[in-house]
């Protein structure tokens, strides 16, 4: 793919993952955040993450950073956002990205939960807005929820996909624009189930994360559920869900448990509790292991396709 101009709202957590890996990619890339702090601690984030990955060195000169939006989004072919999760926030920034860019540069949002139907409904070139829901952090988990709207076209969808795969992600086609997308309904479903589990006192979190993690977790990265469906069967999927689905939970709302941790401050890691309880040296091992084995993969896949 011919090098593009490509514009990052945001140089936060995700923000500059995806100029790391777009850039990575050959691209020029200009993130815009109105805040010096993270402007300025953008060059130690990034040259981390370059490190981790033993990436090339020369990537880093094709990623500038601006403090307004005009000079950063000059030119651009693609934008993809990465502010807050604020849907009047977002709406803003597509409304100013509007009138700062061509009308057929493709205007993407990363959120993780937000409709791109609901940020982009303001906007004159609808057709051209499209969710594109990377992973955290995006350098280094390979999935990509592209989600086609009411209104995105499908050059959008197919230019954007283009583009992702180029640069080393796996792209999905989420043809309904949905709360969650596909992923995060996926995973709350899960964590629904677990909370209520630990509610009720069944067992502890402690056990619900030894129970995935050495379970059925254990063969998620290379068996999804509906393979696995097949592999067993439909038949007995079919015996184990009519003795199992009445009784999961099904609240409509957040448990009170989880409700009762954030009220009394046990917000995780970054407090000392949550579901679990945490020393800083503990959680400093859960991250690591996390973004150690995340790079070993992303570096294997990256060798397997070399």
């Amino acid at each position: 793919m011919q090098p593009q101009n490509i514009g990052v709202i945001g140089a936060g957590l995700m923000g500059h993952g995806i100029a790391y890996l777009l850039a990575a990619a050959g691209h020029t890339v200009a993130i815009y955040d109105p805040s010096a702090e993270w402007r300025n601690s953008l060059p130690t984030r990034l040259k981390s993450a370059l490190d981790l990955l033993d990436g090339d060195p020369a990537l880093l000169g094709r990623i500038s950073s601006h403090d307004q939006m005009a000079t950063a989004m000059k030119d651009t072919t693609f934008v993809f956002e990465a502010a807050p999760e604020k849907l009047p926030l977002k709406q803003t920034i597509f409304a100013e990205l509007e009138s700062l860019t061509a009308p057929t540069t493709i205007l993407a949002s990363n959120s993780s939960a937000i409709p791109s139907t609901r940020i982009g409904e303001k906007l004159k070139h609808r057709d051209r807005v499209v969710g594109t829901h990377f992973w955290n952090p995006p350098h280094l988990v390979p999935l990509v929820e592209v989600t086609q709207n009411e209104k995105t076209s499908d050059e959008t969808i197919r230019k954007t996909m283009e583009l992702l795969r180029d640069a080393g992600r796996k792209p999905v086609h989420v043809k309904k624009d949905i709360p969650g997308f596909v992923g995060n309904r996926l995973q709350h479903a899960l964590k629904r189930e677990a909370i209520a589990l630990v509610a009720a006192g069944v067992c502890d979190a402690d056990t619900i994360d030894e129970v995935v993690k050495n379970g059925f977790g254990a063969r998620m990265a290379v068996l999804g559920p509906m393979e696995q469906t097949d592999l067993v069967g439909t038949d007995l999927t079919l015996d184990i869900q009519n003795v199992l689905l009445t009784d999961l939970d099904r609240s409509t709302e957040p448990t009170q448990h989880l409700k009762n941790l954030v009220a009394s401050g046990k917000l995780g890691m970054r407090t000392g509790e949550g579901l679990r309880k945490w020393t800083p040296a503990a959680a400093d091992a859960v991250r690591d292991r996390l973004r150690r084995s995340l790079a070993d993969q992303a570096k294997a896949a990256r060798k397997g396709n070399g």
